[in-house]
């Protein structure tokens, strides 16, 4: 029973590159035609698999509802805390956790630091849109025009001398960030405060949340706490790989 299931499952990767024959399915699972088609059958019977007018087959439309089904039912929160506690754990510092909400961005998770000096931060408050590094992350995913859009709506307050002052810096901001695949908060929000940051990206790839690292200037330096970012994306990346069941694409870099 158990190698007819991994022969029926070892199917759906196959199909997942695109559609194939009989044939090409008996050939991939190293069986008979025959047998091929009992396991084609069963999973046609469940929707899983779905056979065209050319004979071939592909992957069904009920499989693909699943897929979507679970996604969305899954809590990224729930997946994610284990990965940030470890990391606190690990470094002692505060990390975050935010995802974007319409036109906010918001903390969803958060563990303490082990000192002393805390952050006011809560769970359920938005962050600081335009200079935070999560938000960073977050609106940096968004397609081009939709974040010329977004980032043109905005207001800039200069809650420090390294506050981003308006759009156009804001965008250029973003654009690094889209291209370097992490981002920090060096003092913008806080003169004593800084950050990094790194995305948790779904199964088509796009960030769904962002997770951070944050400390004050008395606990660490800004180039202190930047030595921490290769932990930070790979914390990330583990996060996405428990997620979504997909490998980053950019390897984390220093």
């Amino acid at each position: 029973m158990s190698q007819t299931v991994d022969r029926a499952l070892s199917i759906l990767p196959l199909l997942a590159e695109g559609p194939a024959d009989l044939g090409q399915v008996a050939d991939r699972l190293g069986v008979h035609k025959s047998t091929a088609l009992r396991l084609l059958r069963t999973l046609h019977e469940h929707g899983l698999v779905y056979r065209q007018q050319d004979q071939r087959y592909r992957l069904g439309a009920r499989l693909i509802a699943l897929a979507q089904e679970a996604v969305e039912n899954l809590d990224v929160r729930e997946v994610a805390h284990p990965h940030l506690a470890a990391l606190n754990e690990r470094t002692g510092h505060t990390v975050h956790l935010a995802v974007r909400e319409e036109s906010e961005v918001v903390y969803i998770d958060k563990v303490e630091s082990r000192y002393p000096v805390r952050m006011y931060s809560r769970i359920g408050r938005p962050v600081a849109i335009t200079v935070a590094a999560v938000a960073k992350l977050l609106l940096a995913d968004l397609p081009e025009a939709e974040r010329r859009a977004f980032a043109e709506k905005l207001d800039y307050p200069m809650y420090t001398a390294r506050s981003i002052p308006h759009a156009a810096a804001f965008l250029k901001e973003l654009a690094t960030v889209r291209e370097q695949g992490w981002a920090t908060d060096l003092g913008g929000h806080e003169e004593s405060i800084n950050c990094v940051a790194a995305p948790v990206r779904g199964a088509d790839g796009r960030v769904v949340a962002a997770m951070s690292v944050s400390a004050p200037n008395v606990v660490v330096t800004a180039e202190e706490l930047l030595t921490l970012l290769p932990l930070v994306r790979r914390t990330a990346d583990a996060i996405t790989r428990d997620y979504s069941g997909h490998t980053p694409q950019k390897e984390a870099r220093a």
